[in-house]
């Protein structure tokens, strides 16, 4: 899997010099033990890379550098590099005053262990270009300029051959901040032809990011974090910020909450560690049903004359048979549906007891709490929308809000897609094109079939049709053309069938399962060894600059750096860059944060403090002033109303899946599928500690902190004669994965769970022997936005 590693005598003599600075006892007490090892020599006689030589030298000055972790993470934490003699020797988080108001941005041992990703012994070290068949792992080395040679050839004759909108910029990048590959092969693109073919939401939060302006007009609708202190009750619906951080200090406030008397209720099919820290009560459900159980919670509070009826007057579109848009036959109201008066189905806990799996008694009392106990926070995380019926979870916790009277004030919670409409603003890079998408999810279909793809049929954005298959693929920093994509095996055939795609080029540090399948495969830097500004998913009001700490090691360079190259070589160098660095790209996306925030100190005292932070005296609560003046302040809606009904959705055509108003539609591959007869545990892929998406699976740290399982409850696993350890082989018509089981009444029975991002590894028989659950997981998009549905997987279970 790796390449031959091996380096030229100087490149030799530049790390052996660098690395030599690190003695033993230092390295023993920054990390606990000898962190690498020195490989013998390569047999052609070039020396192998010495990792590192601890070699017992005078003591020279270390420099200390704040910088940050540019994973793709949900947080953005402060990192302290101690640095000597062009060596990082460790690594310490935030060194500001951690006060109750202002905490620090501590990081987790994510970003304190990326030493171990900048130092790994598998790095890639210089251009290599495919000389097997694609997948077949065999490369040889080439030089950069062949590579920009090759590059620019290719983006020639595919956009001659085929047009612009042949050549696509995958989803996903390791690397999550303003200097990023992807960014920059959309201006390179855009600049040679004006166009290419772009992608619109995330495999993260497709279905929250499409659904929730259907129903607020805006995709942001969370209150800031530091607010949830004046909530009397939290309930947190399949999130879990102490695994996947969303801000850095989302566990901080959600603990202050606690301590200021909120009673956190966790519903979830795990008991995770967020429920475990923090939660007064834990309620498991079966995955893709929380819209069932939120419709039965709604029917409690209308019975039980808890809705706040002067709210959803003054507010609301859709809620009522008096308050529907002109035109819609009678009956289609939301307070129909849930009482049953059309359908003769009235939504009560005893009807969602059996699809949840929930006691009706625990419902109706879930809906009394919410229902009586004001302001109360009810915050969705992204794992109930990433289902095939996920858009419907998302509509659902946007109306028992409306319903309570909870949006717009302090201690309530708008629902939807949450996220602080009180971030920092900052830039971008700029780019031409790029106005026909297909969901980021589509892009194998758009490689097999893209012609046939149409705007009515698979929700294309900025045309009616694509007139062309996907044709060349840019993976840059990105494990998401094989590994992390769903149905690994289908796309490796895909990818295999060179008269499909017919140009890959990935840059990345590591040989992936995803740069296997690339024609060229090119060195990338770490996030060290660049510079860069990010921010957090959604939360979290600062910007971190992080400081290029080390030159490129190998022969890594930068995107922009190469891509500057091919720039030169298809005769828009000059416009690419501008004649500006990197770094005077990072000043030009502060302009905006200057532009936005008087406070900013100015880019250079930004980049020497390492970070620019926010504060508010007051937290900033979403739809405040919506709520305070209706009259002037209107929702972005069509109506200006918070629309429980919606015409866009009506009009569409497809109620049966894709209704006006929020309702509990069966997933396929949830527990109402006939498929359940033949597969009968759900399996769920959550995000895990250990891992950022796939970044860290071959980290030792943390490979040691938290190993690779698949969750079972001790109900299945006796059923199955599987103990707490076993090898276990999980799988479907797909395909299958073995992994060691833990067995755990954490999980809720009928349920697995396997951590999703683990390396696609097959073993001699071809079946993946590391956990990878991907190869269980479906192409099949979403109902209403054609997203990643990755918890909707039915299988079976065995002793392997």
């Amino acid at each position: 899997m790796s390449p031959h590693w091996t380096l030229d005598r100087r490149t030799f003599l530049k790390w052996s010099g660098a690395l030599a600075g690190v003695t033993a006892a230092e390295a023993l007490a920054s990390e606990g033990h000898i962190p690498f090892s020195v490989l013998p020599a390569a047999a052609d006689g070039r020396a192998s890379l010495p990792l590192p030589l601890l070699a017992a030298t005078a003591p020279a000055a270390e420099r200390v550098v704040a910088t940050g972790c540019g994973n793709n993470c949900g947080g953005r934490c402060v990192l302290l590099a101690h640095i000597k003699d062009g060596v990082i020797t460790r690594i310490e988080s935030d060194p500001d005053p951690d006060l109750p108001d202002q905490p620090q941005l501590r990081a987790c041992l994510r970003g304190r262990s990326y030493r171990q990703i900048v130092y790994h012994p598998d790095r890639l070290k210089y251009p290599m270009k495919r000389v097997g068949a694609r997948g077949e792992g065999k490369f040889e080395r080439i030089s950069w300029d062949e590579a920009t040679t090759t590059i620019a050839e290719q983006v020639k004759r595919v956009t001659a051959q085929y047009g612009p909108l042949a050549i696509y910029v995958n989803y996903g990048s390791g690397i999550s901040g303003i200097n990023r590959g992807d960014a920059w092969a959309r201006r390179l693109l855009g600049l040679y032809s004006g166009d290419f073919l772009s992608y619109y939401g995330t495999y993260s939060s497709g279905q929250t990011s499409y659904a929730t302006p259907f129903t607020y007009g805006v995709g942001s609708t969370g209150n800031m974090w530091s607010d949830l202190v004046n909530s009397k009750l939290i309930i947190l619906l399949g999130h879990n910020p102490g695994e996947t951080v969303f801000g850095t200090n989302s566990m901080y406030w959600l603990r202050k909450a606690r301590e200021a008397g909120a009673r956190i209720i966790s519903i979830d099919p795990r008991y995770t560690d967020t429920a475990v820290a923090i939660a007064d009560e834990w309620i498991p459900i079966r995955p893709s049903t929380d819209s069932a159980l939120m419709d039965a919670m709604a029917f409690v509070i209308i019975t039980e004359g808890m809705a706040d009826q002067q709210f959803l007057e003054t507010y609301t579109l859709g809620f009522d048979e008096a308050h529907m848009p002109e035109g819609i036959p009678a009956g289609n109201s939301y307070k129909n549906y849930i009482l049953g008066e059309a359908d003769g189905q009235p939504k009560t806990p005893e009807w969602a007891e059996p699809i949840t799996g929930i006691p009706a008694s625990t419902i109706r009392q879930l809906g009394r709490e919410y229902g009586s106990i004001k302001p109360a926070a009810f915050v969705a995380g992204y794992g109930p929308q990433r289902h095939a019926n996920g858009e419907q979870s998302v509509r659902s916790n946007s109306v028992l809000p409306a319903l309570t009277g909870n949006v717009g004030v302090h201690g309530g919670w708008a629902g939807g897609a949450g996220g602080t409409p009180a971030g920092a603003k900052l830039g971008a890079i700029p780019f031409e094109g790029g106005k026909v998408k297909i969901s980021c999810f589509m892009w194998t279909d758009a490689v097999i079939r893209g012609k046939e793809m149409t705007a009515k049929t698979d929700l294309i954005q900025g045309a009616d049709k694509l007139p062309t298959n996907v044709k060349f693929i840019f993976n840059l920093a990105g494990n998401t053309l094989v590994n992390q994509h769903s149905d690994i095996l289908r796309t490796q055939k895909i990818l295999k069938d060179e008269s499909m795609a017919e140009f890959i080029v990935s840059s990345d540090i590591f040989q992936t399962p995803s740069t296997l399948y690339s024609d060229l495969v090119l060195p990338g830097p770490s996030i060290f060894e660049r510079p860069n500004i990010v921010t957090p998913w959604g939360y979290g009001e600062y910007i971190i600059y992080l400081h290029q700490l080390l030159e490129p090691m190998y022969e890594t360079r930068n995107e922009y750096d190469w891509m500057s190259d091919v720039a030169q070589k298809l005769g828009v160098g000059e416009r690419f860059t501008e004649g500006k660095t990197a770094d005077d790209w990072l000043r030009f996306v502060t302009e905006a944060t200057a532009k936005g925030h008087p406070e900013w100190p100015g880019f250079e005292a930004f980049k020497e403090k390492g970070s620019f932070k926010l504060w508010f005296k007051t937290p900033v609560v979403a739809f405040e002033k919506q709520i305070k003046d209706p009259a002037n302040a209107p929702f972005t809606t069509p109506s200006g109303k918070i629309e429980i009904f919606s015409e866009r959705l009506w009009k569409r055509g497809q109620l049966d899946t894709v209704p006006a108003i929020p309702k509990y539609v069966p997933a396929f591959e949830g527990p109402a599928d006939p498929l359940i007869a033949k597969f009968p545990l759900q399996l769920v892929s959550f995000h895990f500690k250990r891992r950022v998406h796939s970044t860290h699976d071959n980290n030792p740290w943390m490979i040691e902190m938290a190993p690779q399982v698949l969750w079972v409850n001790p109900m299945d696993a006796q059923a199955r004669g599987i103990e707490d350890g076993d090898q276990v082989k999980v799988f479907n018509d797909r395909g299958a994965t073995l992994v060691p089981a833990k067995v755990t009444p954490r999980i809720m029975p009928g349920v697995l769970g396997l951590p999703q991002g683990a390396w696609f590894t097959p073993n001699a028989q071809g079946i993946d022997a590391n956990g990878s659950a991907n190869v269980l997981s479906t192409q099949r998009g979403s109902y209403m936005s054609n997203s990643n549905p990755q918890h909707d997987n039915l299988v079976q279970l065995v002793k392997a």
